[in-house]
């Protein structure tokens, strides 16, 4: 007596019609990585290569160690660009932040003129550093700008002269650059600020609890990410801030307004020294890097 084994159904043949959708995304993407990955990541492990090499007019290949870091850190302009960094960055993110958080919450009341506010104070965003830069640059000029103007009108005795001044200078870029961010900052809280659950605030507000407490002891705490994504954001704008200061001050009065972006600059295509502007690069790398990688480090910790 003979026994039939039951059959087992084959699984199903794929196509060359399934098998192209399967791989036309990747083909679609696959350009635009090779590019970014050459021109973005490649160009980023060169310039740390150049960095331990002896380069000046064109790129050198021996490799000489650390000696180019010994030599930007020993450069006053270094310091002072750094410490020009530390001021701007303080300023410019703190202010921004506390304007963007006040428009955001200005505009969360609902206020009838919010559709034409809130494009008002988004169109800044929209301009490059290079038309803030010189715009502010015309507003701050001694003869052209608010001090003429002012002088124009009778105010003798006004004086606004930051721009041509080495100690307030860099004060300038700061105003500049906070005029550019903050409406982009009120658009980040103001979308956190829609996005909190309205019973919340309800159910404080049956308890009594006023308005500027709401704000205070439940609306701001929950809007901790945005302030994290904003400050990463700011950071990030700040190192690497260069056409706004060109654009404004040029790095002067002398080195006034020198930022670690115009000394990378100065040194690597003015001044004829590749290498150490290369490690100036690496170091600006090093501090995104530092602000970066906690932060996807905590967001990737949170969604697991």
């Amino acid at each position: 007596m003979t026994t039939i084994e039951p059959a087992t159904a084959s699984p199903p043949r794929r196509n060359f019609a399934d098998s192209l959708r399967g791989w036309l995304p990747k083909l679609v993407l696959a350009p635009s990585f090779a590019v970014i990955l050459l021109f973005v990541y490649g160009f980023i492990l060169w310039t740390v290569y150049l960095s331990f090499t002896n380069s000046r007019i064109l790129p050198v290949y021996k490799l000489v160690g650390f000696d180019a870091y010994v030599r930007l850190w020993s450069q006053p302009n270094w310091y002072m660009a750094m410490k020009n960094l530390a001021i701007f960055g303080v300023l410019y993110i703190g202010i921004c932040i506390s304007i963007g958080l006040g428009l955001a919450i200005l505009m969360d009341q609902r206020i009838r003129a919010e559709g034409i506010l809130r494009p008002i104070f988004l169109y800044p965003m929209a301009l490059s550093f290079v038309v803030t830069g010189t715009a502010w640059k015309w507003f701050l000029n001694p003869g052209l700008g608010i001090e003429n103007t002012m002088h124009n009108l009778g105010w003798e005795s006004f004086k606004f002269d930051w721009l041509v001044n080495p100690d307030m200078a860099i004060y300038t870029v700061v105003i500049a650059g906070v005029w550019q961010a903050s409406g982009f900052v009120m658009a980040m809280f103001l979308a956190g600020l829609r996005g909190i659950d309205g019973e919340i605030i309800k159910a404080a507000q049956i308890d009594g609890a006023p308005l500027t407490k709401i704000y205070r002891r439940i609306i701001i705490p929950m809007l901790r990410p945005v302030f994290l994504s904003a400050f990463i954001v700011l950071a990030h704008m700040a190192i690497k801030s260069y056409d706004l200061v060109i654009a404004l001050t040029g790095g002067g009065p002398g080195n006034a307004t020198e930022l670690p972006s115009t000394f990378m600059y100065s040194y690597t295509f003015t001044r004829s020294q590749m290498a150490v502007g290369s490690a100036s690069a690496v170091m600006m790398l090093m501090g995104i890097t530092a602000i970066i990688v906690p932060y996807l480090y905590s967001e990737l910790r949170e969604k697991r």
